[in-house]
């Protein structure tokens, strides 16, 4: 196991939430929303960018950015399980967003730190849109978990449906632990402990129950996902596998 693979699972996360995120365009609950979601899809879309092109120049075969985002198949992605999972409806949107953006920011923050100076770089330049997203998201759970009885139901009913997936985000995969080892990845344990301590305490402040269930549903940084991802990438990928090696 390489850098690459690690990098390669940071990219794809980012590139199919994006996804997710951009079917939201033009179908917002309200303009701002609409566009606040939009903005989000491009930053995660701009990491990507970023994660993928290096992750191209590492495994050294001659590909870029463009040709692992669109032209590999479901079982080459290593992406969680958790952004895969539909849009539903916005609590649905917001509870998935709200879990990956705990993680992201302090993984993130520890990445600043990582030995891989490509990395440290990448996430110095994402940092601000990350720390963005999570006041976003937290502010939203605030607001549908103390807002309305139909509201609170919702979010409740979003957080307890996605939380088998959230366990896979501090999970490290193999290649997570191997270069947590080399200090190119952080401690997942030191994860583990930031990302409960602040989803438990935005649930208990948006009035929210924490689930009490322990399953997590692992599969997707190995290449084993939800039958979802494969309807993403139809759309995502049409273009560049009807006309191949075209330049934009």
């Amino acid at each position: 196991m390489t850098n690459h693979d690690y990098i390669l699972q940071l990219g794809d996360s980012n590139l199919i939430l994006s996804q997710r995120l951009g079917e939201w365009c033009g179908h917002g609950p309200v303009l701002e929303q609409d566009i606040a979601l939009t903005n989000m899809a491009l930053d995660l879309l701009g990491q990507a960018r970023m994660l993928l092109s290096y992750a191209a120049e590492l495994e050294g075969k001659g590909r870029t950015e463009d040709d692992l985002a669109g032209l590999r198949d479901a079982k080459e992605f290593r992406n969680t399980l958790l952004v895969e999972q539909p849009n539903e409806d916005w609590a649905y949107t917001i509870a998935r967003q709200f879990f990956f953006d705990a993680f992201q920011y302090f993984n993130y923050q520890a990445l600043l730190s990582s030995k891989d100076e490509r990395l440290a770089g990448i996430a110095e330049k994402a940092i601000k849109e990350v720390t963005y997203h999570l006041r976003f998201s937290s502010d939203w759970m605030f607001r549908l978990g103390d807002g309305t009885e139909t509201s609170h139901q919702k979010i409740q009913t979003a957080v307890d449906d996605l939380w088998m997936f959230t366990g896979e985000l501090w999970t490290p995969s193999p290649v997570e632990s191997e270069m947590s080892a080399a200090g190119i990845a952080p401690d997942y344990t030191m994860l583990a402990s930031q990302w409960k301590e602040k989803v438990e305490t935005v649930l208990h402040q948006a009035t929210l129950s924490v689930p009490e269930s322990d399953f997590k549903q692992l599969g997707g940084k190995t290449g084993k996902h939800t039958e979802h991802l494969g309807f993403i990438l139809a759309d995502m990928q049409f273009l560049q596998r009807s006309y191949p090696g075209q330049q934009w």
